[in-house]
């Protein structure tokens, strides 16, 4: 578990492997480790008092622009495992999140993503409080 205590805390989101996200092999295929990030960020922007749906609504996207994965063992059907996010940086139109999947004490992998936000007509946005949550009470 990551001990850096000069970075923003951990979320952790447990996600258990379904049989349907294994291959041939019996392991977990590596695509459907961007799924887990996926969760994890939406589960995170929740958890700050945001909604993508809401945000979604409201014409704003927040969009993929790099994924950086680090494998390190894999992960098998039914493996109860921890995805740890933070946020590593905010700039004005992107977001880093940083990324560690455990499967008890054992580090599965490590990741990055970086999004950017963009309006309806794939514009990028200058990323606002107003943007991401807009009025707080409907959410």
């Amino acid at each position: 578990m990551p001990q850096d205590s000069s970075m923003p805390d951990w979320f952790e989101v447990p996600i258990r492997v379904r049989y349907c996200e294994t291959d041939a092999m019996g392991l977990l295929h590596h695509a459907n480790y961007l799924n887990y990030f996926e969760q994890a960020r939406t589960e995170l922007f929740r958890a700050e008092g945001g909604s993508y749906r809401c945000m979604e609504e409201r014409g704003f996207y927040f969009v993929i622009v790099k994924v950086e994965v680090d494998y390190k063992r894999p992960g098998r059907f039914d493996d109860d495992l921890r995805v740890l996010i933070r946020v590593a940086k905010r700039t004005a139109a992107k977001i880093e999140h940083e990324y560690e999947v455990y499967s008890g004490q054992q580090l599965m992998n490590k990741a990055r993503t970086i999004v950017a936000c963009v309006d309806r007509q794939g514009q990028v946005q200058r990323i606002t409080d107003d943007i991401m949550y807009g009025d707080r009470e409907s959410n």
